[in-house]
């Protein structure tokens, strides 16, 4: 699909008296990281193959405070939420959906404490709930027929949000060979990071998390790690790129597949 996707601001929607079905919280990965860009792009072709109205605040979104807390700089974290919730609150929002796992689990779990109320999903919670309600129809992808997958847990959507299945089940409409660690779902090993780790140098040790679980997934032979968060994305990515296999196994995003699966 070639065509350029309009993106409405919620405040676009609100100046035409609208209301949006969700907001779909994009992140900072999602806003200035190149790769994950390429996840954002392919969660909103998604959403307007089934026709969902979505908007997303622009500029007015700043980042969720997950950094900040899992730092431990609780009194930065609060700032940041506080603003996010008067932002939030404002529009009356009440639906939100993120590709990251951290956004969803400060969103959904730490900002009620502080006055925000929301639903919110994990984009492939909505994605399965689009399918499920005949909205989305997936083609059943001929382009992962037989493909070895994959599915690498994001701790924040795993281990402290137990959702397990919705990915997977995703995966399966691909017709594709899921393959598992043997440390997945509820035992799945970090990436390495999860924590804040994700922006400071590795402590000293004889293996970094990230190499440690791309050998795992690599000792399948899959030819996709598929992701749901884009923190795991470049950590597997980086892995990858260590055991010099990116030629023969490439780490996409869940979205990224049914996209691809969908030709969008």
């Amino acid at each position: 699909m070639s065509e350029q996707v309009k993106v409405p601001t919620m405040a676009e929607m609100l100046a035409a008296s609208e209301v949006p079905e969700v907001l779909f919280w994009v992140g900072c990965a999602g806003s200035f990281d190149d790769r994950a860009k390429k996840i954002t792009k392919a969660l909103v072709k998604i959403l307007h193959k089934a026709s969902v109205k979505f908007a997303v605040l622009g500029t007015e979104e700043s980042c969720s405070g997950d950094p900040a807390k899992r730092a431990g700089n609780e009194f930065l974290f609060q700032m940041q939420a506080m603003m996010n919730i008067q932002v939030l609150n404002g529009y009356e929002v009440k639906n939100i959906v993120t590709a990251c796992p951290h956004c969803f689990n400060t969103l959904k779990n730490e900002y009620p404490e502080l006055g925000g109320n929301y639903k919110v999903l994990h984009h492939t919670q909505f994605i399965r709930q689009l399918i499920d309600e005949g909205r989305l129809k997936p083609k059943g992808g001929q382009a992962f027929k037989g493909k070895r997958i994959t599915f690498h847990d994001p701790c924040y959507l795993g281990r402290a949000n137990s959702v397990f299945e919705a990915p997977r089940e995703l995966l399966e409409k691909l017709d594709a060979e899921l393959v598992e660690m043997k440390r997945c779902k509820s035992k799945g090993l970090c990436c390495g990071a999860g924590g804040a780790q994700m922006f400071k140098e590795a402590e000293k040790g004889n293996k970094e998390v990230n190499i440690e679980r791309s050998e795992e997934a690599l000792a399948l032979k899959p030819q996709i790690i598929a992701t749901g968060c884009p923190f795991c994305n470049t950590m597997m990515t980086d892995g990858v790129k260590n055991f010099n296999k990116e030629d023969e196994t490439k780490v996409m995003d869940v979205a990224e597949l049914i996209a691809q699966a969908e030709d969008l």
